[in-house]
């Protein structure tokens, strides 16, 4: 292997290892694997071009165009563009699947979900950072720079993980790909220069002089390459050591967690994250039976008894996510709950509430349930009156107060309304109807065609949430899955609809839009479902409890919650029960999760259809199409043109040496002339390795092509007649007959050619026609034109001065 083949392979290596440290960020490794393909196929395109050979910016031009090539075609369609045309799959797409990555950073905590926008936000940074080390340590011949994006990257990575996973063991394995990136270019620069024998001379020998004793006066002269491998193992072992010997350095390189990051020690980590659905889907998932809270409670309806978190009030047509509003400190007793009458104040109780959280639950937003009326913690918290939520104070700089480890006690309102109260509730407060109504503009026509079908021939708000409510929960034929994936986007709500299967935020973030969709205000709810109780009477609440309703509003009750989740152990609010249609029996409701669990009679059109056609939007039946105004039948002519173009290109990019050199030799032979051809047969030889001597004469270079290409037979021959041929068009007087051109100088050249690709072997063969080295002329044709460009810039602006030059004054 080459020096630069080596330096090539362990540049990828120390990228590679240096990207081990973004594993701790998001829940799965498996990106890891498509990171080092692309990795080994944008450093295999930078070989190729270096050794062809290319100009420095074509080489790194090439190694982008490959890569991003590859990233288009991996991530295409998975975006939520509205285009047809093949902008909208290679371009549109992928800028759209972008921007929703950097939305998921923002709302998921570490460790994150894979979702495809963070997976693309990954594989493009390690790209990015494995091109920049590769024309570093390979193009430029400078490893020891190269450590600057591998810092960068592995420095990124600790500062957002903030000591998760083994933050030793990600500096270990960067500082080790470094090390060995830095050995390799010693070897290098080695096998080039050779090694310097001989010692110091004596008395002379110094630790600055790069030699050593072997011994004590051996004399003997240490390697200086030794040397900085054991500088550069000790440096690395010292940056692991030194952090836990001196407490004062904290996380140090490792980054490591300190208390001021508001982190738990506790054992399985913290929960940190402001907005807690980014746990939810994850702790669903992994059947987190951690217990995060310990409450006891004198609350006769332990069902209803909900630990609250915090209020989503704002759908920006992406996400719902909690608007930022003015913080008061915390009351004594809290103020009364918006919209709360006084019917209903009346006959409700007030419940006392002990919690305990655990040491590793550190949210800032501080669980209880809801309406609370008065707040008993210690520590710095303030109050947020419109969603009636408390938030940990700033402690310090980037230090919050959160709940880790603390024992409170709540007082709250057990609220009891009735079905005729809610029925009978008058029109809500304009300025709570426009705010808590609001839809984005590209929320899909599908959503409120939808609410509007189910709610048909309600007179009133609240039998159309009870229909709503009962369409996921009952009769809807909807299937709790926490493997489905979320998804960001106005497309999710749509897709949900349609495919009919997710878990708590799908069910909760679609009520609340078809209600505001219907003129009914409604919210996101995110918090804990009441846990599951003790013998002792006491109720632990673990992180598979994390759960999301939706609560709409009714003058004079206020905000109610209501439960569209098919999930089993979820029981309906008293109010919330549909009523009794002959349809459905008198007895209270069962569990939402024993109906809706239940297969239907027929096959829906979302469990038919392909998970890749699910994903791009293209099934669950022809509303959504309908209402999109799309036309059915597979992809556009557009799309389909566009793909075919983009094939092309991805096709034909590798092909242009071939096509270029094919075209040169036509041109070349096509006129019969014997220089051209002769011109072509050392283009010939050169691309299957014997590189042209022009140095030689015609007779001397034939008799080397015949040696080094191992010719005989009827191809030596035709090599010789052709170098007659050049000496008799150089050397032979004007007019004389032998120097006319020979008319077979076309089919020997073929002929040499064909017996020089037959004696390179199959891979000499492929690199001669794919990787002609010939094409080298193209470089030197394009630095010709620049410089005789140059040349002539510089000289019009010489004539240009000399034109405007004044005449001198005062000679003399």
């Amino acid at each position: 292997m080459s020096g630069r083949a080596r330096l090539t392979v362990f540049a990828v290596l120390a990228t590679l290892l240096a990207s081990w440290s973004l594993a701790a960020l998001v829940e799965s490794s498996g990106w890891l694997l498509q990171a080092a393909a692309l990795l080994c196929l944008q450093s295999g395109v930078g070989a190729a071009a270096r050794r062809a050979p290319l100009a420095r910016p074509l080489t790194v031009a090439s190694q982008v165009l490959a890569s991003s090539l590859v990233v288009v075609f991996l991530f295409a369609g998975k975006g939520e563009s509205t285009g047809t045309g093949p902008m909208a799959y290679l371009v549109t797409d992928i800028g759209a699947l972008f921007r929703r990555g950097v939305q998921d950073v923002a709302e998921f905590a570490i460790p994150a979900p894979l979702t495809d926008g963070i997976r693309l936000l990954l594989l493009t940074g390690v790209l990015v950072i494995g091109l920049l080390v590769d024309l570093l340590a390979v193009t430029m011949r400078s490893a020891a720079a190269a450590g600057l994006p591998l810092l960068a990257l592995y420095s990124v990575a600790a500062g957002l993980s903030g000591g998760a996973g083994a933050p030793w063991l990600s500096f270990l394995l960067a500082g080790a790909g470094y090390l060995v990136l830095l050995l390799a270019e010693g070897r290098d620069r080695l096998a080039q220069w050779g090694r310097v024998f001989g010692g110091a001379p004596s008395g002379r020998v110094t630790a600055s002089s790069g030699y050593g004793s072997g011994g004590a006066g051996s004399g003997r002269p240490l390697s200086p390459v030794r040397t900085g491998r054991r500088i550069g193992a000790a440096a690395l072992g010292l940056a692991l050591v030194a952090p836990a010997a001196l407490p004062s350095l904290g996380g140090g390189v490792l980054g490591g967690r300190t208390e001021a990051d508001g982190g738990g020690s506790g054992v399985g980590g913290t929960i940190s994250a402001v907005n807690p659905l980014v746990s939810l889907q994850s702790s669903l998932n992994a059947q987190d039976n951690r217990v995060v809270l310990k409450y006891r409670t004198d609350t006769p309806a332990l069902g209803d008894h909900y630990l609250r978190i915090l209020a989503l009030d704002e759908f920006n047509g992406v996400k719902w996510e909690a608007s930022g509003r003015a913080l008061t400190d915390v009351p004594e007793r809290l103020p009364n709950p918006p919209g709360l009458g006084e019917r209903v104040r009346q006959g409700a109780a007030e419940v006392r509430t002990s919690i305990s959280a655990a040491d590793t639950y550190a949210q800032r937003y501080l669980p209880m349930p809801y309406p609370a009326t008065g707040v008993d913690i210690p520590g710095r918290w303030r109050f947020e009156p419109v969603g009636r939520t408390l938030v940990g104070d700033q402690l310090a700089k980037d230090r919050y107060q959160n709940v880790q480890g603390s024992m409170y006690t709540v007082r709250s309102l057990l609220l009891r309304p009735t079905a005729a109260q809610l029925q009978s509730a008058p029109a809500p407060d304009p300025a709570v109807r426009a705010e808590y109504t609001k839809l984005p503009d590209n929320l899909p026509p599908v959503v409120a065609e939808t609410a509007r079908q189910i709610t048909r021939g309600a007179k009133d708000d609240y039998t159309r949430a009870v229909r709503l409510q009962d369409h996921f929960a009952v009769n809807g034929g909807f299937r709790y899955d926490t493997k489905v994936a979320s998804g960001t986007g106005p497309q999710a709500i749509a897709r949900f609809l349609a495919d009919k299967e997710g878990f708590c935020i799908h069910f909760a973030f679609s009520m609340a839009a078809m209600s505001r969709s219907l003129g009914i205000p409604a919210r996101v709810a995110v918090g804990f479902t009441p846990g599951e109780k003790q013998a002792d009477g006491s109720v632990n609440v673990s992180m598979r409890d994390a759960h999301a309703w939706p609560e709409l509003y009714f003058e004079g009750v206020g905000w109610t919650r209501f439960e569209p989740t098919p999930r089993q152990g979820l029981t309906l609010p008293d109010y919330a029960r549909a009523e009794s249609p002959a349809a459905q029996p008198s007895a209270p409701a069962p569990l939402p999760s024993q109906n809706a669990a239940e297969p239907s009679a027929a096959p829906s059109q979302a469990d038919a259809c392909p998970p890749e056609l699910r994903r791009l939007g293209e099934c669950g039946g022809a509303a959504p199409q309908e209402a999109a105004g799309g036309q059915g039948g597979g992809p556009s002519a557009g799309a389909v043109l566009g793909w075919a173009a983009a094939a092309a290109v991805v096709v034909g990019v590798p092909l242009l040496p071939l096509l270029w050199r094919s075209r040169l030799r036509r041109r070349r032979l096509g006129g019969g002339g014997v220089l051209p051809a002769w011109e072509e047969l050392h283009d010939a030889a050169w691309d299957t390795g014997i590189v042209p001597d022009r140095a030689l004469s015609p007779r001397a270079a034939a008799d080397r092509l015949v040696g080094e290409g191992r010719l005989d037979g009827e191809a030596a021959a035709a090599v010789r007649r052709l170098s007659g041929a050049v000496e008799r068009v150089l050397y032979a007087p004007p007019g004389a007959p032998e120097a006319e051109p020979r008319a077979e100088a076309a089919q020997d050249v073929l002929a040499v050619r064909a017996a020089l690709l037959a004696g390179a072997g199959r891979r000499g063969r492929l690199r001669a026609l794919l990787l002609p080295r010939s094409a080298a002329r193209v470089r030197w044709a394009v630095q010709a034109r620049r410089d005789a460009a140059a040349a002539a810039a510089a000289r019009r602006a010489a004539a240009v001065r000399a034109r405007v030059r004044l005449p001198l004054r005062g000679r003399g």
